[in-house]
């Protein structure tokens, strides 16, 4: 928990973002498993050989808890649609890629199986406020706020690719030196 959190921790720090991730895949755990009404949700870590980026660890936290609590709900939703044949030939899996680019970047993609995003919905996904869940689930913050952390805290782009019936993917490129977070495209 003290890995996730690490609201001490106001500066730039050189960490491991593979650490980052585990941790907030540990806090959601829970959701992961198998319920009564759908199987587990699989997770499978494809990572790279990354250094340690400097970064703002705690709000690089939150942006991992978004990203996977929203994909975590999109394969929930799906599940309450499907058939119950669908469903074992087409269990809910969330995947992690990490991989070092350019020299001066990692990239880190969070893949899901469910149901895709429709273009309409992906042109405003990091909009404020923006949310297609139902009143009392969701603000429609957290997208935008992980753009805000990515982008203006970590010099970084955040991007998705989906489309509907495809899954989605999060796509979450940084600099490993606080020094590139000047160097925009």
């Amino acid at each position: 928990l003290r890995t996730f959190a690490r609201i001490d921790e106001v500066d730039f720090k050189a960490v491991d973002i593979h650490e980052g991730i585990d941790s907030t895949l540990l806090i959601l755990q829970h959701r992961l498993k198998a319920h009564h009404h759908r199987a587990a949700i699989e997770v499978v870590r494809d990572y790279g050989q990354l250094p340690l980026v400097q970064c703002y660890p705690g709000p690089l936290n939150q942006v991992w808890m978004n990203i996977l609590a929203n994909a975590i709900d999109a394969l929930e939703d799906a599940h309450t649609k499907q058939i119950s044949q669908d469903l074992e030939a087409h269990p809910g899996k969330i995947t992690i890629s990490t991989s070092k680019f350019d020299s001066l970047w990692v990239q880190i993609e969070i893949s899901d199986n469910g149901p895709g995003i429709p273009d309409s919905v992906r042109e405003r996904i990091f909009d404020p406020f923006f949310t297609t869940k139902s009143v009392g689930k969701g603000t429609g913050m957290g997208m935008s706020i992980s753009h805000k952390v990515i982008t203006e805290k970590h010099g970084g782009r955040l991007t998705c690719d989906s489309s509907p019936n495809a899954g989605a993917t999060f796509i979450i490129q940084i600099p490993i030196t606080q020094e590139l977070a000047d160097i925009k495209d």
